[in-house]
């Protein structure tokens, strides 16, 4: 038996590792990383996001001194997008295959070649805002996820994972052409 970051004993089926890193999959999200109104100001006019990836957090800048703050996981080092980009396309339940860099860095992906539909076990959650620049695709995502615990971590292959509750929120209030800025 393993101690839960919660404080509780969890048994092994609790337990998830991820790159030789084991977490709780009970564990609870640092209440700091809950959606909140908060004032805000920071870069970027009303109505778009700002991800701040050393932070934590994803801000969909709504005016007059405030924002919805959300909590997000991050890509490790060096795999994250950085500066501006703009929302090209939104699916719902959106299907997921892994990227050619994302199965050379990971083999076990290569499984995923022929891409996963879109449901609960999808990696990109319920929803998925995907990131363009100058007309074309980045490969980026802002995205639900089925792994809570990770937000609030770097720890995915570039994306921005949110809980999906919160990337419903997002996708609800940010439309196609809503302009990003990842920081």
């Amino acid at each position: 038996m393993a101690l839960a970051a919660s404080g509780c004993v969890s048994s092994p089926r609790d337990m998830v590792e991820v790159d030789g890193v084991k977490y709780d999959r009970r564990a609870s999200i640092d209440p700091k990383y809950r959606r909140q109104r908060v004032r805000y100001d920071g870069v970027g006019g009303s109505g778009s996001i700002v991800v701040d990836t050393n932070d934590k957090f994803l801000y969909l800048v709504e005016g007059g001194g405030w924002a919805t703050r959300y909590g997000v996981g991050v890509g490790q080092a060096g795999l994250s997008l950085k500066g501006n980009a703009t929302v090209g396309h939104k699916a719902v339940w959106p299907s997921w295959t892994p990227t050619d860099n994302m199965m050379r860095r990971k083999p076990r992906l290569v499984q995923y070649a022929g891409g996963v539909p879109g449901g609960p076990d999808n990696p990109l959650g319920a929803r998925a805002l995907y990131l363009y620049r100058g007309g074309e695709d980045t490969m980026f995502r802002l995205h639900g996820t089925n792994e809570p615990w990770s937000i609030g971590r770097a720890m995915s292959s570039g994306c921005v994972r949110l809980l999906n509750d919160d990337i419903i929120n997002l996708y609800d209030r940010a439309p196609v052409g809503t302009s990003v800025l990842i920081i």
